[in-house]
């Protein structure tokens, strides 16, 4: 970044907010603000008291030059809600965009948006990565919400000249994550044998890290602007393969009985796990040539380094 910039982060005390606040906090280029809605942060800070279409943000957005917009509902296996797809809009859209109006008011330059690969679709095949430029084709309430987001804050873009920047990530890993991938180094600290030795799938993750730094370098790339990127550890690998490597990382002997894959789908989709069972079997490929061209962007961290990085703050 070439000059001191003020930056807002929502989700301040999720996952991804908490990693970048943490890098943003030791930089001596910006002078960094979190909003948050619960929990105390270690950072300079600001209590709202909800997050919703009516929220006041001006206090939160006096003298700020870019918001990074980390904060969501989530994406959920099981969803309880009556009218699951608004209540998802109502976070993930009409939140997003209430606020990102009060930021074109309050003069914001830049608003970088943390979606999720899920707009472009649940999963791929071998011979074709999703591209940055592909037609999206969310196929669940969450992803639903976020590319209806996107649009709008790109029609909102257009109308006014504030700058969009569109991050689209898939699995997220790294110190404290939670989640699925917290679930299976648990299972494999425990010794419990897998039934996932014979996976050949192809899956992008991206580490905190890895995340963390291209967001970073889109708070004032000039080339940045109104685009949309996707990101990943440069490196694809199969679930059998990525057990392995994490059970190398905590110093212990994989579990891993080769059953067939379509014996696992069979099963999966008889106890109603089918979804859990697309993560786990299928192939979500993203190409990132256009962040690395555009950019000038390349992951910091190889695959290896960050599941290391992952798994030694898991282990102490």
């Amino acid at each position: 970044m070439s000059d001191k910039l003020n930056v807002l982060v929502t989700g301040g005390s999720g996952f991804v907010g908490n990693g970048l606040l943490d890098r943003l906090s030791r930089s001596d280029e910006c002078e960094v603000l979190a909003a948050t809605r619960s929990g105390f942060l270690a950072y300079p800070s600001i209590r709202l008291s909800d997050f919703t279409g009516e929220t006041d943000w001006s206090d939160a957005l006096s003298g700020i030059d870019v918001v990074i917009h980390a904060a969501a509902r989530v994406h959920l296996m099981e969803d309880n809600e009556v009218n699951p797809l608004e209540a998802y809009r109502l976070i993930n859209v009409k939140a997003t965009m209430n606020l990102a109006k009060q930021a074109v008011q309050a003069g914001v330059k830049r608003f970088i948006f943390i979606s999720t690969i899920k707009v472009n679709g649940e999963n791929t095949n071998l011979a074709n990565n999703i591209t940055a430029d592909d037609h999206p084709c969310p196929q669940d309430f969450y992803s639903q919400s976020k590319w209806e987001a996107e649009k709008n804050l790109l029609s909102l873009s257009r109308d006014t000249g504030i700058e969009v920047v569109i991050i689209r990530p898939p699995l997220v890993y790294g110190p404290n994550v939670k989640g699925n991938f917290k679930s299976l180094i648990n299972i494999l600290r425990k010794g419990i044998p897998l039934p996932l030795g014979a996976i050949t799938n192809k899956r992008s993750l991206v580490s905190l890290e890895n995340l963390v730094d291209l967001i970073v370098v889109c708070i004032d790339h000039p080339k940045a602007a109104n685009e949309v990127f996707l990101v990943s550890d440069g490196e694809d690998i199969s679930t059998t393969v990525l057990l392995e490597k994490v059970s190398k990382c905590m110093g212990i002997r994989s579990r891993l009985i080769p059953v067939p894959v379509v014996f696992l789908r069979i099963i999966a989709t008889l106890i109603g796990k089918k979804q859990l069972a697309d993560r786990l079997l299928g192939s979500l490929q993203v190409d990132i040539s256009k962040t690395r061209l555009l950019l000038g962007w390349n992951p910091p961290l190889t695959l290896d380094e960050g599941l290391a990085l992952s798994i030694k703050n898991e282990i102490g």
